[in-house]
């Protein structure tokens, strides 16, 4: 259905993530992946979507010369809690550490995807409330040893063995936790792809 509604569209998904290249694919769409690098940092006095609103406007920014059909869609996804920002861990020690925070607690992950394309941008954005069971410490050793997470934001993928035998609950989108909410995503581009 997607497909034919966006048959006179190019669709750029400017994202390395095989998560939301896999989202793509499932939502039944032509599309190209072009990804471009760019220094990923924000300003201090940003806050949850704030943060990901910015940096998914700033990963389009570099889309310069856009022609009439071409919609370019990036994407940014954080963990909050504790009125922080938590990204992707830079070593073993840090992505014991943020689990060893998520464990037994609430936190929340947000992703804001914009879209992008000669004359408009249009930026939408989603949170999950995620709890996460007292997680032993042989249990977060054994997740890191066989998952390596470190390309993850709070240093987990839901759809991995800590979401299996971690996670109590959720409200909102199990998807959104995966990286994209993909029924805003479906939700946007039909609104876009209007005559």
């Amino acid at each position: 259905m997607l497909k034919e509604k966006l048959k006179d569209y190019n669709i750029i998904l400017a994202s390395g993530s095989p998560r939301r290249q896999h989202f793509f694919k499932e939502l039944g769409m032509d599309f190209v992946i072009d990804v471009r690098e760019i220094e990923e940092s924000y300003p201090d006095s940003l806050k949850a979507s704030a943060i990901t609103d910015y940096l998914s406007q700033l990963k389009a920014s570099v889309f310069n010369g856009l022609s009439e059909n071409d919609i370019v869609v990036t994407s940014d996804t954080i963990v909050w809690k504790d009125g922080k920002a938590i990204e992707k861990p830079k070593d073993r020690k840090d992505a014991r550490q943020m689990l060893q925070n998520l464990s037994g607690s609430m936190h929340e992950v947000i992703t804001s995807v914009c879209f992008t394309g000669k004359g408009f941008q249009k930026t939408i954005n989603d949170t999950t409330k995620v709890w996460f069971k007292e997680l032993k410490e042989e249990e977060i050793d054994y997740y890191i040893d066989t998952c390596q997470p470190f390309d993850k934001a709070g240093s987990y993928g839901i759809q991995e063995w800590i979401g299996y035998i971690g996670i109590d609950r959720l409200e909102g989108s199990y998807f959104n936790v995966m990286g994209l909410p993909t029924r805003l995503v479906y939700k946007t581009l039909i609104e876009l792809a209007r005559p």
